[in-house]
């Protein structure tokens, strides 16, 4: 540090400065009188030291103070005669005058210094601060970066998820319409045969009907988990109160998973209302506690708790497919063995499991996932090993009055009566004939047509007819063009549709349009049963109704 600075404090300070510079003259004064003997002539270059130090401690105040005290020193005790004032000759005035012109330059060139070192001084304090603001702002700017890095680089690991579950789901999609098909012929002559058994046949053959008719089952439960997978699901949405949801299924769950889990419940007051298909809810919530169980062999804790939440603009920006807003979230968690993050990253894969050879199918995440996301929600896995999982539902938040739902018990299947006529259209000849057939069973008087032109010629000639079971996927007239057709000239006759493949005319975003009816295949004959007879126990619709 230099002497300028050292000195910056002290030359704040009038205070101390002022009395300085008279004590400057001062010392010189005594020093000039001790060294009389050895010192003669230009007394006022003695005082010239003492005038620069009070003009570099104090500036000009003090300099000028120390040269006019000087000034009167010498002028008192060192020209001659003392005691005068002023000077009593012209080289006295001088002398004087030339002591006044070097001090004002020395005190001038002094200030000038000063002046200099202040600016510089504040410049160097300016540069500082600059250099620190820049430090922090390269600092908070790389940090910046460093996240919108790890931002987009977990967004862009969503947006290939995203799209290796859209292939898989568009290949699963496509796969299901023929497949369904298929399962609806062995399903309704399995169901047929069954039916027209007359209890004399060997054991072993209603057996082997039995087993063939479950494993029909199954592969039609893989099926409709396939779809869900692909988002491709009919659902019927509902207002849900979820507390209400996660009350009910307690002693399901308690019987499901066993006395060695223990299942507490955290329901949130005030919990929000949303809208999503309770059935597929109640499964989806069903599959992950299984997996919880399945994650706590030796017992362990499950807590289901429902919350009110909102996801934000930066979760949205993280999870592309994810919209802000409100949301009711349904958390599961467990104390199991945990997840690592490889296994997180794959858990919704569809027939991706980590369990041993048959003891799953790999298809219970993948089913939750597509349904969630099909209702417009969102799932998020939190996992540790050893430590346990949360798994985190978020459907969005319902605003408007709920709707009352109507419960549906076990049934009888009922039967039809010759007096009704049902028009099957379908263009798979062995699922129409399989799907007349079985209406012939229940006591329907049954027409059968190939497609929508060959449907509207046989109406011609039929105009009695009470509904119409057509499929949706056809060649030449979609099942919605054959309606549409329908209800224009005969606006009394009811129209059930049926598909394997819901992404058509009638189905958008997996949701019903408003009064349609949908059997989705594969169906039984139980279920072919109780959806006709539904129909044809509502009231006509006028012409100005949709189908």
């Amino acid at each position: 540090m230099d002497l300028l600075s050292a000195t910056d404090w002290l030359r704040h300070r009038p205070g101390y400065t002022y009395p300085l510079a008279v004590a400057f003259v001062g010392l010189t004064f005594i020093l000039r009188l001790a060294a009389s003997d050895y010192l003669s002539g230009f007394p006022f270059l003695s005082f010239v030291p003492a005038i620069l130090l009070a003009s570099f401690i104090g500036g000009a105040g003090p300099g000028i103070v120390a040269a006019m005290v000087a000034a009167f020193v010498v002028q008192q005790f060192f020209v001659e005669p003392h005691g005068a004032f002023w000077p009593v000759s012209v080289g006295q005035w001088v002398g004087l005058s030339t002591y006044l012109v070097n001090a004002a330059i020395i005190i001038g060139l002094m200030e000038m210094i000063i002046i200099a070192h202040g600016r510089q001084s504040r410049l160097r304090s300016e540069l500082n601060s600059f250099n620190s603001r820049l430090e922090e702002t390269v600092a908070e700017r790389t940090a910046a970066l460093r996240h919108e890095m790890e931002e987009n680089a977990a967004a862009q690991a969503q947006v290939r998820q995203l799209q290796k579950m859209e292939t898989i789901g568009q290949l699963t999609g496509g796969v299901a319409h023929d497949f369904n098909n298929m399962l609806a012929i062995i399903i309704g002559n399995l169901d047929l045969a069954q039916r027209r058994m007359t209890g004399h046949e060997d054991p072993r053959l209603l057996n082997s009907l039995q087993n063939a008719r479950d494993g029909a089952q199954r592969a039609a439960v893989l099926t409709a988990r396939l779809l869900a997978f692909s988002r491709q699901q009919p659902l019927a949405p509902e207002v849900i109160d979820v507390n209400k949801l996660v009350g009910g299924m307690s002693e399901l769950l308690r019987r499901t998973l066993g006395e060695h889990i223990r299942i507490e419940t955290v329901l949130a007051g005030g919990l929000w209302p949303s809208f999503a298909d309770l059935s597929q809810l109640e499964n989806a919530m069903l599959n992950l506690a299984v997996n919880a169980r399945d994650a706590m062999p030796s017992g362990g804790h499950l807590t289901i708790e429902t919350a009110n939440t909102e996801l934000d603009e930066r979760y949205s920006r993280m999870h592309s497919e994810v919209e802000a807003g409100q949301y009711v979230m349904i958390s599961i968690t467990d104390t199991g063995t945990g997840m690592s993050p490889d296994v997180i990253d794959r858990a919704f894969d569809p027939f991706y499991t980590t369990k041993g050879p048959g003891k799953g199918t790999g298809l219970g995440l993948s089913q939750v996932y597509g349904y969630i996301k099909q209702s417009g929600g969102h799932i998020k896995i939190y996992s540790e090993i050893d430590r346990g999982t949360t798994v985190k539902i978020y459907l969005p938040r319902h605003v408007g009055r709920a709707d009352a739902r109507l419960a549906a018990g076990a049934q009888p299947i009922p039967q039809g009566s010759v007096n009704d006529t049902i028009l099957v259209v379908e263009d798979d000849e062995h699922v129409r004939t399989m799907t007349a057939e079985s209406l012939h069973e229940l006591g329907y008087t049954v027409l059968q047509a190939a497609g929508g032109p060959e449907a509207l010629l046989l109406l011609e000639e039929n105009p009695d007819v009470d509904l119409i079971f057509t499929d949706i996927v056809m060649p030449q007239m979609s099942g919605r063009q054959l309606a549409d057709a329908v209800q224009e000239k005969w606006p009394t006759i009811r129209i059930l549709y049926t598909t394997g493949y819901t992404r058509n005319a009638i189905v958008h975003n997996g949701v019903l349009d408003h009064g349609v009816s949908l059997l989705a295949k594969p169906f039984s004959l139980e279920q072919l049963a109780h959806k006709i007879r539904e129909l044809l126990n509502m009231p006509i619709r006028t012409g100005d109704e949709g189908p």
